[in-house]
């Protein structure tokens, strides 16, 4: 079963539609106009070759600017609602994708519980080959993207949708129900930063969320990583947050100063409980339980906890602590599960070619 948009808007007392959606529709064609329509010609191809899915997107290097390497991999995320079925399916088309170890000693099945009980929901295929590239895609079911889009409970796939993506199947309004992860991640990098900042610092502090507590950063990540995406995206980061600011800017939470430092925020306490509050609810119950809350009564007689906040930098301290713990495990748990999901030759491959970025950019 899905959510309809309309049951969306009252899940966890999230409202969704806090901008126009006609302006977020139009920015969104606008994007997609960005993409050269060879190329997503191409990338869209290879799902041909795959059963159906209800949600696609692609991310990373291949949304550079100008990017004509074919070497780099490319990466997909795919969403089904029956991952079990999703994979019996791919299985019979595309056993050649998976590790041999999992084809044979259990299947669809234990490819799925092993993405379920021992990572955060999503089963990788890395090192695919098609039309001469080399492409990685992730299988997840629709209800959990929907939960971590909403929630940030595991913080994996909200993370990567707050930064640019090309969307080529979007069968039931994810990216409008993603608003509702971009106003928070807004909201959780204003929190974090100084009264004043440069534009590019907010999109580097939004792209660094989830990589706070990530356990691939001490080894197997780029250094430069946060500072190489906002550079090489930037006009794509912009055109994906700008109705954002401006509503930030409508309750004077934010104003655009024509200094170097072209973005200052209101640093009182109010303004930091406003950020606070439009936090995914799982986030600012974690909270509350470290700092304290309060029971607010509203006018509809629904009771709702309110974190109790003493100064703002004790806000984004906890905040941060509680963000750090949550990608930590996350990381941890969808490293192990890559790691089996891979098998032991492709998995030496892929981590090896991180570490290498890695020395490198330490170098």
């Amino acid at each position: 079963m899905y959510w309809g948009l309309r049951k969306l808007q009252t899940l966890n007392g999230v409202k969704l539609f806090v901008f126009d959606l006609h302006r977020l529709q139009s920015q969104r064609r606008q994007e997609l106009g960005n993409m050269e329509t060879s190329q997503r010609d191409e990338l869209s191809s290879f799902l041909t070759v795959l059963p159906p899915v209800d949600f696609c997107c692609v991310y990373g290097s291949t949304l550079h600017p100008n990017n004509q390497d074919k070497s780099k991999m490319v990466d997909y995320i795919l969403g089904v609602s029956d991952p079990l079925q999703w994979h019996s399916e791919n299985l019979k088309m595309n056993s050649d994708h998976y590790a041999s170890w999992m084809v044979h000693l259990g299947g669809a099945r234990l490819i799925t519980e092993v993405a379920d009980k021992v990572g955060v929901g999503v089963h990788f295929n890395p090192f695919v080959s098609w039309n001469d590239r080399k492409l990685k895609y992730g299988v997840v079911r629709m209800n959990d993207l929907v939960q971590d889009i909403l929630d940030w409970n595991r913080f994996y796939l909200s993370g990567r949708l707050q930064k640019p993506v090309h969307l080529l199947v979007d069968n039931l309004d994810i990216e409008d129900v993603n608003s509702v992860n971009k106003r928070a991640a807004v909201s959780a990098a204003l929190l974090l930063l100084p009264s004043k900042f440069t534009e590019e610092d907010l999109y580097a502090k939004i792209c660094s969320l989830s990589y706070m507590g990530d356990l691939r950063m001490l080894f197997a990540e780029d250094t430069n990583k946060v500072n190489k995406i906002v550079k090489g995206q930037f006009d794509l980061f912009q055109s994906m947050y700008k109705p954002f600011l401006e509503d930030c800017q409508t309750k004077n939470l934010l104003r655009f100063s024509s200094a170097e430092t072209n973005l200052v925020q209101d640093s009182s306490l109010s303004a930091s409980r406003s950020l606070v509050s439009s936090l995914p609810a799982s986030v600012r119950s974690q909270m509350g339980k470290l700092l304290g809350e309060k029971k607010i009564l509203s006018e509809t007689g629904r009771v709702s906890g309110e974190v109790c906040i003493g100064s703002r930098e004790v806000a984004a301290r906890c905040m941060e602590k509680v963000m750090k713990r949550r990608v930590m495990v996350s990381s941890a748990r969808q490293a192990v599960s890559g790691f089996l999901a891979a098998g032991a030759i492709n998995a030496t491959m892929y981590l090896s070619q991180k570490m290498r970025k890695a020395w490198n950019s330490r170098s």
